[in-house]
């Protein structure tokens, strides 16, 4: 007979936990509050009750809304397009030894350039409308995409291989039914490390070059001294991160599924 527990048992960790991190938001955001003018100049650091003023005011006109909305769609666009580029790019190059051993020094060359060193040359060639930012944040998420799917149909049981060219499979048999199925934890690992990526590369091409987005409202506000609208964007930005790093929990958990029980602990 299954033992029953109590509401506290299966839930009471979770409830502290949870306290205590609202317990700390609370204790730091009174203390920023009562020392801001004594201990701090609100000219540099601003306050809790001027930020929030803030983001009632943005929200009241639909400046929030508006740049919120423009980089929701930076993020999504240059997520999915980078996402696709790089799974797909990483499998058949990955699947094709010689190829991947003569352009892996090339991606991994690429991939080390701070990809905020590509802004200027992405405005040259694409203006600063959304196109730049999305594709910012389609090369920031591609080779994180392809560098966890090549790794992933690299680490393929060539056992499983060999097995199925002995039972007389060909070269697409072996891609769609071994293969893909064994790479997805490196397809799926890539993209749940991505998201976040896709958020800085938009964020870092409306910082460069913008008339919309939230990192042009930061530009404006730093531009005209608002602390209190920098902290906003800030707190907006903070939301989105929080929002996407729940999607990254969900892909974490599909992650899991395809890996054995043991491993899953």
């Amino acid at each position: 007979m299954p033992v029953q527990r109590t509401w506290w048992q299966r839930h009471g960790s979770t409830t502290t936990v949870w306290s205590l991190r609202l317990l700390l938001v609370v204790v730091l955001l009174a203390g920023w509050e009562a020392t801001a003018g004594s201990l701090f100049d609100i000219t540099f650091t601003s306050k809790p009750s001027a930020i929030a003023e803030r983001l009632g005011e943005w929200s009241a006109d639909g400046t929030l809304w508006t740049h919120s909305w423009v980089t929701i769609q930076e993020i999504v666009y240059g997520f999915l397009l980078g996402a696709l580029a790089g799974a797909l790019a990483g499998f058949v190059l990955a699947s094709l030894r010689t190829a991947y051993r003569v352009v892996d020094p090339f991606m991994m060359a690429l991939y080390s350039i701070p990809k905020v060193a590509l802004a200027p040359l992405f405005i040259v060639w694409f203006g600063i409308g959304m196109h730049m930012k999305v594709l910012l944040a389609a090369a920031t998420v591609f080779f994180l995409v392809f560098l966890n799917t090549a790794a992933g149909v690299r680490e393929v049981d060539r056992g499983l291989v060999d097995a199925v060219r002995l039972m007389g499979g060909t070269r697409r048999d072996i891609a769609l039914k071994v293969v893909l199925p064994a790479s997805m934890t490196g397809v799926l690992t890539g993209l749940k490390v991505a998201i976040p990526y896709a958020l800085i590369g938009a964020v870092i091409g409306e910082l460069v070059a913008s008339n919309q987005g939230l990192g042009y409202l930061i530009n404006d506000a730093a531009a005209q001294f608002d602390t209190a609208g920098v902290f906003a964007t800030l707190v907006v930005l903070s939301v989105v991160a929080g929002l996407l790093n729940v999607f990254v929990g969900l892909i974490g958990r599909r992650v899991n599924r395809w890996k054995p029980v043991e491993s899953q602990g």
